[in-house]
């Protein structure tokens, strides 16, 4: 995973530590040039000097080949700036930006931006919101014989049609997010990198779609 973070104060560093030593590719961007020294010889990835919101900056950070942003300064404001010109301008899957001002935080969830606070807990939950790669049962038909199930579609199904994930009578997938836009698809229809899927999966076909997704069960 591609992932750019914003901002080298305690969370920023920590969490770009962490992913390096996860074996992710990192880009750490800071305007302190000592702040990006810190990171230490054993932090492995890139360092870009500048303000994380100058367009500029994050072409040089990689953006357009994002998977992920994280932006931790120590201002909501230019977080959420950097977390929407990932999103809207460069259609990054994953955005996630730290919040001082709590009361903020879901106004940004429904833009689509994720967002986190205090810094041992958010480094943690980071981590956790950048790797979610599983399935996730969102809704219960019935008494529970029919789930609908949140699934990341994984690389192995990118440029795939929706047909590889379906089964008669087990699974048929009935929605798909695709750049914050939710449509119904067609057997026909093409997954893409950073899509999500929303299928409704027999409980007894579990372990079939977990497999179809390239998981174990």
């Amino acid at each position: 995973m591609n992932v750019i973070v914003v901002g080298l104060g305690r969370m920023g560093t920590g969490l770009a530590r962490k992913l390096d030593r996860q074996g992710h590719n990192v880009c750490a961007v800071d305007q302190d040039p000592e702040r990006l020294e810190e990171l230490g010889e054993g932090y492995t990835g890139r360092k870009v000097v500048g303000v994380g919101f100058d367009r500029d900056v994050l072409a040089k950070a990689g953006i357009d080949r994002a998977s992920a942003v994280v932006s931790c300064t120590t201002s909501d404001e230019a977080n959420i700036i950097i977390a929407r010109i990932a999103r809207d301008a460069y259609r990054v899957p994953r955005v996630i930006a730290r919040m001082y001002d709590v009361t903020k935080a879901e106004t940004y969830r429904r833009l689509g931006i994720q967002t986190i606070s205090t810094t041992d807990w958010g480094v943690r939950r980071a981590c956790e919101l950048l790797t979610y790669n599983q399935q996730e049962s969102v809704f219960q038909v019935g008494t529970g014989e029919v789930q609908i199930v949140r699934a990341d579609v994984p690389a192995l199904l990118e440029g795939h049609p929706v047909r590889e994930l379906t089964a008669v009578g087990e699974v048929k997938v009935v929605a798909v997010s695709h750049n914050s836009e939710t449509f119904i698809p067609t057997q026909g229809t093409v997954l893409g990198h950073g899509d999500v899927v929303y299928a409704a999966v027999a409980s007894s076909a579990a372990g079939k779609f977990a497999r179809m997704l390239g998981k174990s069960e």
